[in-house]
């Protein structure tokens, strides 16, 4: 708890141990009153002080005030210890649910625990002096030491470590870093020293970023926020009349039929009303609700930018991807070795990796990663390059041709015809074709079980957009199960095709793009929903999209789709709950038949349900 939650504890069991002494007590007249003044002042004097506030201020109808002059209105009437009953329940309500949103933001608050509160700099003599992280400049060596956050994003100029990015990702698994490896704020260093160069200001780090999106999401209201909002603003003042019309009217018209007018009976009752109606269950469980949906998103590494996302998650029934980067690795790799003339993989990757040393195509460098020994440059001799075609070298005297089917024609030889799809690289040596090397951007581990559980979450149809060729897009969905592949696009392209999908969904029908973030802006931007996929400190994604998965996950999007499910479930749940309640109560109270104790359970009792079901959206099943 906090101070001054530990306060209004210490307040609440005064009060209490008060009410029970006076109970024991014989009083009668003023000196009655006097004495329960002391606990319902204990308990209430900040109750009242708002109310106060709130009318010379021209905010009359709340809570406090209805709380106010309920209360106020019992104490008046000789009901002294349903009035202070009413003040102390109502700050046991406001405390429990004051600590249950304190639960929620802690959780929030550990995770976004990643504020660096400095940075080292190495002095002159070689000691380290702890500066503001705002202070370093671009290009500056800050080091960072084992159990450290690492506080601005850069690249390791010196040492290796193991890194906690678990506040970033929601991943326990360690990440290995060494020299020349990038490295992003927030980030826990666990063992070796390191030695990082800076590029980037602090207030352009991931840290920043992520600090300022989550600090922002509460803005972004969702529907039924905005609604509650309203309901509110109007509700509030209706009741406050109709309370008002109940302690006047009714006495009026007994006095013109020539009966007693019973004041003190309708005002009892006009009070009961007021407590009764007091909307706390509904104006703190549902920002309550998603508060907590946000966060509980966030501890899996799910970061949505505003309610309103997390509402319209649960409505998605179109998801479209990006192929590079989101459903595959967006790295080349080997992935087929198929020799002849009975050479073995080894032989024919080394041939390759040797012809290709001196090149820096992201296919020669895939070849050297597979072969995964040092190359020694003073065997290779004559390196031609053949524009198109590929490369010809002298390898420990042998002429090695490694390139395409072109290059193989040209060297009069007939080449094989792989039966996967990817880029081919044929290898001859000495004018005798050894075979080919399949090379292909890899799906991702878990990417069909990510499509699978989206169809399980509810969505109607999942396409894959790729300016790859026809074959290895259509190999790549058939792989994945997904419904639909549009090939050989331009970016351009993409965002046309998102418009076409965009005019086949129904109205309530919410089309989700996911990307990598960086080239695929435009698109995230149009889609009713952008989700940045492998965002780990890509600025673009962080700015571009709504949703931003920390990590290149795509098992993530059914799980924030199932977190904004739980979330709505719970807010329609304490809605329907909340109101059925209060207006069987307020009928009740109207017609003399619910008393100031069944009030306190219509106001406290429900906002206690409703905040504890409200609280339920912390906690994510992952599986």
């Amino acid at each position: 708890m906090t101070r001054k939650q530990k306060k209004v504890l210490y307040r609440i069991i005064a009060a209490l141990v008060l009410l029970i002494i006076l109970e024991l007590i014989p009083a009668e007249g003023w000196l009655k009153l006097l004495l329960y003044l002391i606990p319902y002042l204990v308990i209430g004097y900040d109750i009242l002080k708002k109310a106060v506030l709130g009318i010379l201020h021209g905010e009359v109808f709340d809570e406090n005030f209805l709380m106010a002059v309920a209360t106020v209105g019992a104490m008046l009437l000789g009901d002294y210890k349903e009035g202070a009953a009413v003040m102390l329940f109502y700050q046991i309500g406001e405390l429990f649910q004051s600590v249950a949103v304190g639960k929620s933001r802690r959780n929030i608050s550990a995770l976004m625990d990643i504020r660096p509160d400095y940075a080292n700099i190495e002095a002159e003599d070689g000691s380290l002096q702890q500066v503001d992280p705002d202070e370093v400049e671009i290009g500056t060596v800050i080091i960072v030491q084992p159990g450290e956050k690492v506080p601005i994003d850069g690249v390791v100029v010196e040492g290796s470590s193991a890194l906690n990015t678990s506040a970033l990702t929601g991943e326990s698994i360690p990440r290995e870093v060494e020299t020349g490896d990038e490295v992003i704020s927030g980030c826990v260093n666990l063992s070796g020293l390191l030695r990082i160069r800076t590029t980037k200001p602090f207030g352009e780090s991931t840290v920043s970023k992520i600090l300022e999106l989550v600090e922002n999401s509460s803005m972004k209201k969702a529907k039924a926020e905005n609604f509650i909002t309203r309901f509110a603003h109007y509700y509030t003042p209706a009741v406050c009349y109709s309370a008002l019309a109940l302690a006047i009217l009714p006495p009026l018209v007994n006095l013109l039929m020539g009966n007693p007018a019973a004041w003190a009976e309708w005002v009892t009752r006009a009070l009961t009303f007021l407590v009764i109606s007091c909307p706390c269950a509904l104006v703190i469980s549902i920002p309550l609700s998603f508060f907590g949906g946000i966060g509980g998103a966030s501890a899996c590494g799910i970061l949505v930018k505003g309610s309103n996302y997390l509402e319209a998650l649960a409505s998605t029934k179109y998801v479209v991807f990006d192929k590079t980067g989101t459903l595959t690795e967006g790295v080349f790799k080997v992935t087929q070795v198929c020799p002849v003339q009975k050479a073995e993989d080894e032989e024919l990757l080394r041939y390759a990796a040797y012809a290709e040393s001196y090149s820096t195509h992201p296919i020669s460098k895939s070849l050297k990663e597979a072969y995964g020994r040092e190359i020694d440059r003073s065997l290779i001799g004559n390196v031609e390059e053949i524009s198109g075609h590929g490369v010809i070298a002298v390898v420990e005297g042998k002429s090695v041709a490694a390139g395409n089917a072109r290059l193989m024609e040209k060297l009069g030889l007939k080449a094989e015809t792989p039966d996967q799809p990817g880029t081919v690289v044929h290898i001859a040596v000495d004018d005798v074709y050894y075979g080919y090397i399949l090379i292909a951007d890899v799906v991702k581990a878990h990417s069909a079980e990510a499509i699978k559980a989206l169809k399980n979450a509810g969505v109607r149809k999942t396409v894959m957009l790729t300016g790859d060729t026809a074959r290895t897009a259509n190999a790549v969905a058939a792989q994945l199960g997904l419904d639909e592949v549009r090939s050989e696009l331009l970016p351009a392209d993409k965002v046309l095709e998102v418009e076409k999908l965009l005019e086949q969904k129904g109205k309530r029908e919410i089309l989700a793009f996911v990307g990598d973030g960086i080239n695929d802006a435009p698109v995230l931007s149009r889609a009713d929903i952008g989700i940045a996929m492998g965002a780990l400190g890509s600025d673009a994604a962080i700015e571009a999209a709504d949703v931003v998965l920390m990590d290149d996950n795509p098992q993530k999007i059914a799980l924030a789709i199932r977190i904004s499910g739980k979330c709505l479930r719970i807010v329609y749940e304490n809605i329907v709950f909340a109101l059925g309640v209060k207006g069987i109560c307020l009928i009740l109270g109207a017609i003399g038949i619910a008393n100031m104790w069944l009030a306190i359970f219509a106001d406290v009792g429900v906002m206690v349900i409703a905040v504890l079901n409200a609280v339920r959206c912390l906690k994510v099943d992952e599986k």
